[in-house]
């Protein structure tokens, strides 16, 4: 199943929308509304609104496709193993990919990794406090969700 595939989510006040290549997402995106063009109907959409609803749902098995530098890649990596529920920060996911968390180009990284991530959700940043790819309300309505 590939393509693009949205539905509007009235618990956001947005969209969710994700992209979806051979058996990897791509590409997860908050937009006003869904597009006219995208399909609504798939089953990782399905997960999330079902997450939306309630369910505790880590994602950790939904295969990502990560087109970004390797240091970015073992950053995102290592926000997947944030637990639901849990809001840490940049220094602890500094920590967690294995970087200083007292240098402030390892920080940097750390910050630059959360803002080019592509499969916001899927790799959770909004569970990180900081900058991230999530737009700001939608992460602080996302851990709302997982409290």
């Amino acid at each position: 199943m590939e393509g693009i595939y949205a539905r509007d989510a009235p618990v956001l006040g947005r969209a969710v929308q994700i992209g979806v290549a051979g058996d990897r997402v791509i590409s997860v995106s908050f937009p006003e509304t869904a597009p006219a063009d995208a399909d609504p109907e798939h089953p990782l959409l399905d997960r999330i609104f079902d997450y939306l609803d309630g369910a505790d749902d880590h994602f950790d098995d939904v295969t990502v496709a990560l087109t970004v530098p390797t240091e970015q890649r073992t950053v995102l990596e290592a926000v997947r193993n944030v637990p639901y529920g849990e809001t840490v920060d940049v220094a602890r996911v500094a920590r967690l990919a294995g970087l200083d968390d007292e240098d402030a180009d390892d920080l940097d990284t750390v910050r630059g990794a959360l803002r080019a991530n592509p499969v916001a959700l899927f790799i959770p940043d909004h569970r990180v406090s900081g900058p991230g790819a999530t737009p700001p309300a939608v992460a602080e309505r996302l851990r709302e969700l997982e409290r």
